[in-house]
């Protein structure tokens, strides 16, 4: 079955352009697109997309605060952010609001269709530039302690890759694993942080 996605985006040639490249590549459908959030908001739910890419710069509600209300009608639809927005402020709303990942436009198109199957197995994906700028931000914060159980010597490797902004596949070729045992991983990390998500596995080990 192909990853089905949805497109908010109100730059028309732009929007044109991303659709004709989803449905140009294999294993992918975009089944609808939007211009403002709120068309959007009225017609996702019922198209149920995989996926959405959505930007943030939009008319009328932004794209930030769209997915924060998708997310309370629709919360397995998986809202990636696709703008040209990288300051820190932007990206921590936008993963606060329930964002699964943060992508530049100008993201080379094959990194795009990378990031999207990254998220159809249940990973966070952020261009390079923007998980650094994360990394940062946390570093600038005052030191805390593990609440949880001490990572492992491979779990803490796992978890720094992770902070770099690698996909599960990229760590899995770094550390010579399989995919599977990444992911193995990052559960027993999620349970011993006591966290869900990518940022705030980060935000916990580096503040160790």
């Amino acid at each position: 079955m192909p990853i089905t996605i949805s497109l908010v985006e109100d730059n028309d040639k732009l929007r044109g352009t991303l659709a004709r490249l989803l449905d140009g590549a294999e294993g992918f459908r975009c089944i609808s697109q939007y211009a403002s959030a709120e068309d959007a908001l009225a017609g996702l739910p019922k198209d149920k997309p995989d996926i959405v890419l959505m930007d943030i710069n939009l008319p009328g509600i932004n794209g930030v605060e769209c997915v924060r209300r998708l997310k309370q009608t629709a919360p397995e639809i998986a809202a990636v952010m696709l703008t040209a927005y990288e300051d820190t402020e932007n990206i921590f709303n936008a993963l606060a609001a329930g964002a699964t990942g943060y992508l530049l436009k100008r993201a080379p198109r094959a990194e795009l269709l990378d990031a999207i199957r990254e998220v159809r197995r249940g990973g966070s994906p952020m261009t390079t530039h923007i998980a650094r700028k994360v990394v940062q931000s946390f570093q600038k914060q005052s030191p805390a302690a593990l609440t949880a159980e001490a990572l492992s010597a491979r779990e803490q490797e796992v978890l720094d890759h992770l902070s770099q902004g690698f996909l599960y596949k990229e760590i899995a070729d770094k550390m010579g694993i399989s995919y599977e045992t990444v992911h193995t991983y990052i559960r027993r990390i999620y349970e011993k942080l006591q966290v869900r998500t990518r940022t705030e596995a980060v935000a916990k080990f580096l503040r160790r």
